[in-house]
């Protein structure tokens, strides 16, 4: 049954999860669906998925209102040419032309996206960013990824990688990074380094990010080791964040991920860090928050897009 108002189709791809959303001009999820990224079964299966999910959503929603298609993937994102050209999380998609095949199979127009900039417009239409044209969201995840919007658009660069604030180098003779540097933020602030801190400190071999948390709310040398690295953390965010807001001046600066609970363990340091490198944090009004969407961010950006080519937001 066809809706009486215009809707987009919007696509989180992840590494692990697909989900696709129909979300009407006013922010209201019309209807969702969500499955696993099953790579072992290869690109084309992958792709045939969410071709699959999107022809679902249009069926039922109705083709004569569908105003677009949005994708957000994770990597380095060829905006032009609509490829995927660097994902640690979909390798299989590396130089594969994804925009245009999805294009093809639905015979409606697609618009790729990284996630991070996807989530930033999210956040930048239905969350903590609505009151303001300009912000900078920092993923924290397994890596960490960055969304920069500039005039209410996403900023893409010349061709369409810029805010990789994952790759900031924040700690010059720091860990060493996959993209061929060493000091990057996401080495020292992601998830994943919390985990690998927490190895080093002997708390555990498997701990997640989460369980890092858990101990640093307890009492003892465990606890006081796991709010250590909290603090480190917070030190490298801190200086990352005062890197940005001297380059961007931007009212808002959002962050997001799994490790957002411990706030009050990294948040201190964070901020110390900030109010030390950067005059303009000190001078300006400038707000550094958590992002309120959570993992719908980037469904809600990639969704948001068609509407904003098309001039209908």
């Amino acid at each position: 049954m066809a809706v009486t108002s215009n809707y987009s189709i919007g696509v989180d791809l992840g590494g692990t999860n697909l989900r696709a959303a129909a979300i009407d001009a006013t922010g209201h999820v019309l209807g969702k669906s969500s499955g696993h990224t099953d790579l072992q079964d290869g690109r084309d299966a992958v792709v045939d998925d969410i071709v699959t999910a999107i022809r679902a959503l249009r069926d039922q929603f109705g083709q004569a209102e569908l105003t677009g298609v949005g994708v957000a993937v994770p990597g380095f994102i060829d905006i032009k040419n609509g490829f995927i050209v660097g994902s640690n999380n979909l390798p299989q998609f590396d130089q594969f032309p994804v925009r245009d095949v999805i294009s093809q199979h639905l015979g409606t127009p697609v618009i790729l996206e990284n996630d991070a900039n996807a989530a930033a417009m999210g956040e930048k239409w239905l969350g903590a960013g609505r009151d303001v044209d300009d912000l900078v969201l920092l993923t924290l995840g397994t890596g960490i990824g960055g969304g920069i919007i500039v005039h209410g658009r996403i900023f893409h660069g010349f061709v369409g990688m810029a805010g990789e604030i994952g790759h900031m180098t924040v700690i010059p003779n720091g860990n060493p990074c996959g993209c061929g540097s060493q000091g990057c933020l996401e080495k020292h602030a992601s998830a994943t380094a919390i985990a690998a801190m927490a190895r080093l400190l002997q708390l555990g071999d498997n701990l997640t990010s989460k369980q890092v948390y858990e101990l640093a709310l307890g009492e003892g040398n465990h606890a006081h080791k796991a709010r250590q690295i909290f603090e480190a953390m917070g030190t490298a965010l801190g200086i990352a964040l005062a890197n940005l807001v001297n380059v961007f001046n931007a009212p808002l600066y959002l962050l997001s991920g799994g490790p957002l609970p411990a706030w009050e363990f990294f948040a201190p340091s964070m901020f110390r860090a900030v109010e030390k490198r950067s005059f303009t944090y000190r001078n300006t009004k400038t707000r550094i928050e958590k992002a309120t969407l959570g993992n719908e961010a980037g469904l809600y950006g990639a969704a948001y897009l068609p509407f904003f080519e098309a001039g209908k937001l």
